[in-house]
């Protein structure tokens, strides 16, 4: 056999990233170092939303990650989105989160939309022109989503909405709600997904919430009082809306594992640098061994779970029926080695870590919330065990 044929038949690394995908890798890298990293600090101290940068995301494919280009998506897979986030979240995982959500948004329209629905809303959304917002939470209905209360009334070729959403990301500015809805029975099956124009009568909106972390992108309730949407709005069936929800949250569950572990790798990072630098008692701390085999571990943590999170992307690309179980510990792994990293990170710079200056604490407060939300991890173990238990019967 020659050298020739052994090489050919030598096996490709399943985690080898493509020329395109690290040329993707780098463009997102760089975004977040040059108009993300240098703005965090001041926009989370100031509450500040970056719309303008935002545009500037959007100018470069990053508001329509996998909806289809002939809509002004880019059309890459779950797996190409994951290594997008993380990188973004390496400047502020705040940003980078509530680009995920509109992502999700767009996604949602190309998905379960027809083609009207699509020309209408995704050249906009995909280009970030127009912002998104997901509206499943309410204050009766977090991680039970299937008892939301928010009610859509047919009437002709209307429906008339009332109900108030909960913890909605991008509220207040954004120009399209993706809304569940019941019309029908109590239960999963009598809800259905409407898209609402921003600029309907009859929504309002709740203060601001005061939040430990997430603090540059607005959290408010969505309240709808009377709002009249066209029936022509709804995304597929009455009493698919449940399904849809639960399939865009396969992929923001692998897309906020993937900000937490930009995130901590960015904590991580100068985690390093700091031991790399300071002194005590007479030598660098850097040379004490407990200090080196947590900086081992720490980054042990974060390749492990980025290769469960690279494994569910896989998935998700290739309609595995395992899907939704492996997006489920991904996103467990993920949040909360990412959270765990940070927190490590912060230790590590001693008290300055918790000094705001440093943007340790900032970190720790961001990936904090990515425990909860997507599903909190109580619920991805639930889903995890609920697999494994209907698999033995």
């Amino acid at each position: 056999m020659t050298a020739s044929v052994i090489a050919s038949e030598t096996p490709r690394s399943p985690f080898a990233l493509t020329d395109d995908q690290r040329a993707l890798k780098e463009t997102a890298g760089e975004f977040a170092a040059e108009r993300i990293a240098p703005n965090a600090l001041r926009w989370d101290r100031e509450k500040h939303f970056p719309v303008d940068v935002l545009a500037e995301a959007g100018e470069l494919g990053m508001g329509g990650i996998y909806v289809d280009e002939q809509y002004g998506g880019t059309g890459l897979s779950r797996f190409d989105a994951a290594l997008v986030f993380e990188e973004l979240a390496t400047g502020c995982p705040t940003i980078a989160a509530y680009i995920s959500i509109h992502n999700m948004v767009a996604w949602m329209i190309d998905a379960f939309g027809d083609q009207r629905q699509r020309e209408q809303w995704l050249p906009e959304l995909c280009a970030m022109r127009s912002l998104g917002s997901y509206c499943l939470t309410e204050p009766d209905a977090g991680s039970d989503a299937a008892a939301l209360r928010t009610r859509a009334v047919r009437e002709g070729d209307e429906y008339v909405v009332n109900g108030v959403k909960q913890f909605i990301s991008g509220s207040g500015y954004s120009g399209v709600y993706v809304v569940m809805v019941r019309t029908g029975e109590p239960g999963p099956g009598g809800i259905s997904a409407l898209v609402v124009d921003g600029a309907s009568e009859g929504i309002s909106f709740g203060p601001e919430e005061d939040k430990m972390g997430w603090n540059a992108q607005p959290t408010r309730q969505v309240v709808f009082t009377d709002v009249r949407v066209p029936v022509r709005n709804r995304l597929g069936e009455e009493g698919i809306g449940f399904r849809i929800a639960m399939s865009g949250l396969d992929g923001g569950r692998l897309n906020i594992g993937a900000c937490s572990l930009g995130g901590a790798r960015a904590a991580l990072e100068r985690g390093q640098a700091y031991v790399g630098q300071r002194s005590a008692f007479g030598s660098r701390i850097g040379d004490f061994q407990a200090l080196r085999f947590k900086l081992a571990d720490m980054a042990t943590e974060l390749e492990a779970a980025r290769t469960l999170l690279w494994r569910a992307a896989a998935a998700l690309d290739a309609k595995d029926p395992e899907a939704t179980k492996l997006c489920a510990m991904a996103k467990r792994l993920a949040t909360d080695s990412g959270f765990n990293v940070a927190n490590e990170a912060l230790q590590l710079h001693g008290g300055y870590g918790y000094l705001a200056e440093y943007g340790m604490e900032k970190i720790v407060r961001d990936l904090r919330v990515h425990q909860i939300l997507e599903g909190t991890n109580e619920i991805m173990r639930l889903i995890i065990s609920r697999g494994m238990l209907e698999s033995d019967q």
